[in-house]
């Protein structure tokens, strides 16, 4: 089992004052991702983080465990993202707000994911497949709701849509407002580009 960097020895939870840089160190890396991509400087995440190198080394002692972490954590806030959304009362309206986050991920990912699949043999070779069983399993559940309700066509697989919603964002993952014309170009798949016909 791999080793959880959030615990000092396996199955002993951090002190406060490390849950708090470890904390941090996530926020730090996962902005410097979003602005300069995988390839982002150690240094510099340590330095927003407000930590010294020695730290931030201390909770990941490789960029590969940093990355994992970094990706982990922003698939189990999609997920209760998800979770959240499932409680609301529109559940079409909770499915297309859910597919927009999952853009916004994917956009502020930069090169992420291939990085990650570059370093794989250097760290936890289930990840890929959990988070993306994750993500898939919260889809899921939020479209199967979206059916019952009526709000999607019967034949849409949650694979499909995010399909959609990934190829998107490849195209405009490189352009400086990335985020937004993801958002845009999801619309336009989701709502198609005919006008509404008049009743």
């Amino acid at each position: 089992m791999p080793h959880d960097s959030r615990t000092t020895s396996p199955g002993r939870p951090m002190r406060a004052d490390a849950r708090r840089n470890y904390d941090r160190i996530l926020a730090a890396a996962a902005e410097a991702i979003a602005e300069q991509g995988a390839e982002a400087s150690l240094e510099e995440i340590a330095r927003r983080a407000g930590v010294g190198s020695a730290t931030l080394h201390r909770h990941f002692p490789s960029r590969q465990q940093l990355l994992e972490a970094v990706f982990r954590d922003k698939v189990e806030a999609l997920c209760a993202t998800a979770a959240d959304l499932a409680g609301g009362p529109d559940a079409g309206h909770a499915l297309i707000t859910w597919l927009g986050a999952v853009a916004t991920h994917l956009v502020s990912n930069r090169g992420l994911a291939a990085s990650l699949m570059r370093g794989a043999h250097d760290g936890d070779p289930a990840l890929g497949a959990t988070c993306h069983t994750m993500i898939v399993s919260a889809g899921e559940d939020l479209l199967d709701r979206a059916r019952r309700a009526n709000a999607v066509r019967a034949d849409v697989a949650i694979v499909d849509l995010l399909t959609l919603v990934n190829a998107i964002c490849l195209a405009v993952e490189h352009e400086p407002d990335g985020a937004a014309q993801a958002h845009r170009l999801l619309d336009l798949a989701l709502t198609g580009v005919r006008p509404p016909r008049e009743i």
